[in-house]
C-alpha cells in the first residue's frame, strides 16, 4: 500500500504533528506500507529536521518553497502534480491547510480516498474551518475519513453525524526503556512545545516557573521550543527570571525530545485548550510527572489529577501548591510517575496507535472503487476563502483585481497633487 501524507514545517518549528510523523512513517515502512511525504517550508535554501530525519530514515519528502508555490491555487497544483507522478492508495492531508485538502477534491475523483487530521482542540479557529469545509462543507470537497487525535475531539464531530468515517487515534509515542530518577534534592521541571501565546500561554506559562522556582526552594526550571513569540520569553525572563534557575535552551530535534525529559521529574503544559498535548505524553512515558490546566480537554483525557498527574485550577497559586506538594512528598512524585508511565504504555504507544491507523488505511483501502486517471485542471477554481483561513489561505488575484490595483495607485497619487478637484464644496 502506498500512502502520500502532506505536512509544513518552517525556521526551526516543527511542532507535535511533524514530532510524530518522524517515528510514526518509518514504523509504517518497517511494517509493509510505503509512505512518502510532500512537505511545505517556507524557505527554499535549507532542510529543516523533519525532512531531514525523514530522508535519513530512507522515505522519500518532496519539498516546495513559499517562493515557488507562494499561492493556494499552486500549493494544490504542486500537490496534484506529484501525486500524479506516482499516485498513492491513500491521501493523507494532514496540517497542510487549506491547499492538501482543497487538491483532496481531484484525489477522490481519481479514485484516490483522502484523510484529514485534527490535531488542534475545539476552541482554535482552524477547527471550526477544517470542520465547516472540509467535513460538513461542500460534498465535492468532503474527506473521505476524518482522524481526531482525542476522544473529545472525536464526540464533537460525531455529535453533529458527519456521514464520514471518523476515528480516535493519538498520536502515538515511543516507550523508552529508561524511567526518570527520583528526584535528590532538586526538582527539574519542563516545558516541551512552541513558544506560542495561543494556545500555549508561553508567557503566562514562563511567569508561572518563574515564581514556582522563586518561591519554592530546590526548584528549577527548563523551556525547550521556539516560535513566533520567543522575544516574549526572553522578556520575561530577563525581568522576572533574572538570577533564578529558569532556562530557555531553545528548539530540540525530535530523537531528543525524550532523552532531555528523562533529565526532568514534572513536564508542564498550561494552555486553555490542546489537541491531544504531546509533550505530556512524551513525559509520562518516561516516567515524568504531567502538569496540566483542569480544564484543558483532550489533555484531562490521559491526566487524571492524583492518579496518572496533577491537575490545576490556574497558572498562579494552584500550579505553586501543585509543584510544592511534588516537591515535599517524594512518595507522591514516585506514585504518580509510576501511573502515568503505564498509562502511557498502555493506551498510547507507537504500536498501538499505529495499528489504529493501519486499520482506517486498509478500511478506505476496501472501499475504494475504481481508479480513473488524476486529471489536473489548467485552472484552479477554489471555493471563497473560509474566515478561519484567512492568514493561510492567499489566492491569486483575478485579473480585475489586478487591474483595479495600479488604478487605485494612480487616484491616489492624483489626490496629493491635485487636492482641490477631490475636495468636496
Amino acid at each position: 500500500m502506498k500512502v502520500v501524507f502532506c505536512t509544513r514545517e518552517y525556521a526551526e518549528l516543527s511542532g507535535g504533528h511533524n514530532t510524530w510523523l518522524g517515528r510514526f512513517l518509518p514504523y509504517l515502512h518497517r511494517h509493509g506500507i510505503e509512505p512518502r511525504v510532500l512537505c511545505f517550508p517556507l524557505t527554499a535554501d535549507k532542510e529543516f529536521p523533519t525532512v531531514r530525519s525523514l530522508r535519513q530514515a530512507g522515505l522519500s519528502c518532496q519539498t516546495v518553497s513559499e517562493e515557488e508555490a507562494e499561492y493556494t491555487e499552486q500549493r494544490v497544483r504542486w500537490i496534484l502534480e506529484r501525486v500524479s507522478e506516482d499516485p498513492p492508495d491513500v491521501f493523507v492531508a494532514n496540517a497542510v491547510i487549506p491547499a492538501a485538502y482543497y487538491a483532496g477534491r481531484w484525489l477522490r475523483e481519481a479514485g484516490i480516498p483522502t484523510v484529514g487530521i485534527c490535531h488542534v482542540g475545539g476552541a482554535y479557529p482552524l477547527y471550526k474551518g477544517l470542520l465547516d469545509q472540509f467535513v460538513f462543507g461542500e460534498v465535492s470537497y468532503r474527506v473521505s475519513a476524518f482522524v481526531c487525535v482525542s476522544k473529545h475531539l472525536e464526540q464533537m464531530v460525531n455529535e453533529r453525524n458527519p456521514g464520514i468515517l471518523v476515528r480516535n487515534i493519538p498520536c502515538g509515542i515511543p516507550i523508552p526503556e529508561r524511567i526518570a530518577k527520583t528526584p535528590d534534592g532538586r526538582l527539574r521541571l519542563a516545558y516541551v512545545g512552541r513558544l506560542i501565546e495561543e494556545p500555549k500561554r508561553i508567557s503566562e506559562t514562563t511567569h508561572a516557573l518563574c515564581r514556582t522556582v522563586r518561591e519554592i526552594p530546590g526548584t528549577e526550571a527548563v523551556i525547550y521550543g521556539d516560535g513566533p513569540d520567543r522575544a516574549a520569553v526572553e522578556q520575561v525572563l530577563r525581568e522576572d527570571g533574572e538570577g533564578l534557575p529558569v532556562y530557555l535552551a531553545g528548539f530540540l530535534e525530535n530523537d531528543l525530545i525524550q532523552k532531555r525529559l528523562l533529565e526532568c521529574h514534572a513536564v508542564v503544559l498550561l494552555s486553555d485548550h490542546e489537541g491531544l498535548g504531546l509533550s505530556l505524553l512524551e513525559g509520562m512515558a518516561s516516567g515524568v510527572v504531567p502538569i496540566a490546566l483542569r480544564g484543558a480537554p483532550g489533555v484531562t483525557e490521559f491526566v487524571v489529577d492524583n492518579v496518572t498527574g496533577l491537575l490545576v485550577e490556574n497558572r498562579g497559586d494552584s500550579f505553586v501548591a501543585a509543584i510544592r506538594r511534588l516537591r515535599e512528598d517524594p512518595a507522591l512524585w514516585a506514585r504518580l510517575s509510576r501511573s502515568a508511565r503505564m498509562k502511557a504504555e498502555a493506551e498510547y504507544s507507537e504500536e498501538k496507535c499505529a495499528e489504529r491507523w493501519q486499520e482506517v488505511l486498509k478500511a478506505l483501502l476496501h472501499r475504494t472503487g475504481s481508479r480513473k486517471p488524476l486529471r489536473i485542471p489548467r485552472r484552479i477554481h477554489l471555493p471563497p476563502v473560509h474566515p478561519d483561513f484567512v492568514f493561510r489561505d492567499k489566492r491569486v488575484r483575478q485579473l480585475h483585481q489586478r487591474l483595479m490595483r495600479p488604478v487605485k495607485r494612480y487616484m491616489i497619487r492624483m489626490k496629493y497633487q491635485y487636492p482641490s478637484i477631490f475636495s468636496s464644496h
